[in-house]
């Protein structure tokens, strides 16, 4: 999980990310203010993490930027730990903060595997 780690720590500093892990799984929180589940994509592929997110500024006519500071479109590629299951994960966004929980692969018990004479 230490390649997700730094990753995130890679992101924009305008965009804030947490990484958190259960027993079972992983939890990724991040702030995309505007962001819709319209405007989000999330595709995994060879254990990494791609999201694509957009959003509008909605500004009246009356005003004109003196500075524009806030991204309209965050598009990341992050490393998954080597034991999370992309294939069953869940995305939610609710206000504008995108929570996307991996589960872990399910640890199996010691096999024994029995061995015949030839």
């Amino acid at each position: 999980m230490s390649a997700l780690r730094d990753a995130l720590r890679d992101l924009p500093e305008a965009v804030f990310a947490d990484i958190l892990e259960g027993e079972d799984s992983y939890l990724l929180v991040i702030d995309l203010p505007g962001a819709t589940a319209e405007t989000i994509d999330i595709s995994a592929e060879s254990n990494r993490l791609r999201i694509e997110a957009r959003r509008s500024k909605d500004v009246s006519r009356e005003f004109r930027f003196l500075s524009e500071e806030r991204s309209l479109f965050l598009d990341v590629d992050l490393p998954l730990p080597p034991d999370a299951d992309p294939t069953a994960a869940e995305a939610t966004v609710e206000r504008g903060v995108l929570e996307l929980t991996v589960p872990k692969h399910a640890v199996t018990e010691e096999t024994r595997i029995p061995v015949d004479e030839a």
